[in-house]
């Protein structure tokens, strides 16, 4: 190969090379990438309730969804905590504090673990988990108790969060389980509204009234027995004096 062939070769590559780095350099400028503060993506979430959502969640009658409630359905769901979380009875606390015996026992008071400044708050604030605390905190750690350590999302389906909550209370639970609730039932009707206080009903004929008197009988037609009603418009009538009696 001749040196003129070698070097228009040279010269084609050199060439190549920095039209490709022109065009990248050009294109850079033209599509400037937009980087973001923070990796990731957001994920839109529809808040429950509120204006214009959806209907507010009943809470769940306890005393009707845990006697039927898949204790093993919620051992498996438990397979998400146990990464930070023993349920063994003495069991050693691990991210999170050993669970057994949580449910009816006092948030934050397991011994050993050094709990949030938010759930040492929480725990002043309730003195024990009921299945109401448990069911909020289980679907969202961070907004039931804030400045809580436990970072996991939650549990959002209901049916989980009772099966969990009922394999919970298989494990040392010392909460007493409530009688049926008909309000929380989907579709219950409201509770009757109580009558006003100090409505009292009409003293019965005869009988003593709230001052200690005796309500006089009425005849069917609303005056005084004996007497007949007075004309609209008519005065009073004047009660006349009884007849001497005849002479004999």
């Amino acid at each position: 190969m001749s040196d003129l062939t070698f070097n228009k070769i040279a010269g084609a590559v050199l060439a190549t090379g920095l039209a490709i780095v022109g065009l990248r350099e050009l294109s850079a400028g033209v599509f400037a990438p937009e980087h973001v503060e923070k990796p990731g993506y957001a994920v839109e979430i529809a808040e429950e309730g509120g204006e214009g959502g959806a209907a507010v969640e009943l809470l769940p009658d306890w005393g009707t969804v845990l006697p039927t409630a898949d204790v093993a359905a919620g051992e498996a769901t438990f397979a998400k905590c146990k990464s930070c979380h023993n349920i063994a009875a003495g069991g050693a606390n691990g991210t999170g504090p050993n669970l057994f015996g949580v449910v009816g026992a006092k948030p934050g008071s397991h011994p050993g673990f050094a709990y949030s400044a938010g759930m040492t708050a929480f725990s002043g604030e309730h003195p024990q988990w009921t299945y109401d605390q448990l069911n909020e905190f289980i679907k969202a750690p961070q907004k039931h108790v804030v400045g809580t350590k436990m970072t996991f999302v939650g549990i959002k389906k209901t049916d989980e969060r009772v099966n969990l909550i009922a394999y919970l209370a298989a494990q040392g639970g010392a909460l007493a389980l409530p009688a049926p609730d008909p309000t929380r039932q989907p579709g219950a009707a409201p509770a009757a509204t109580p009558a006003a206080e100090g409505a009292a009903a009409p003293a019965a004929e005869g009988q003593p009234t709230a001052t200690g008197s005796t309500a006089a009988p009425t005849s069917t037609a609303g005056g005084p027995a004996g007497q007949a009603p007075a004309a609209p418009g008519a005065p009073p009538a004047t009660p006349t004096a009884p007849a001497a009696p005849a002479k004999k």
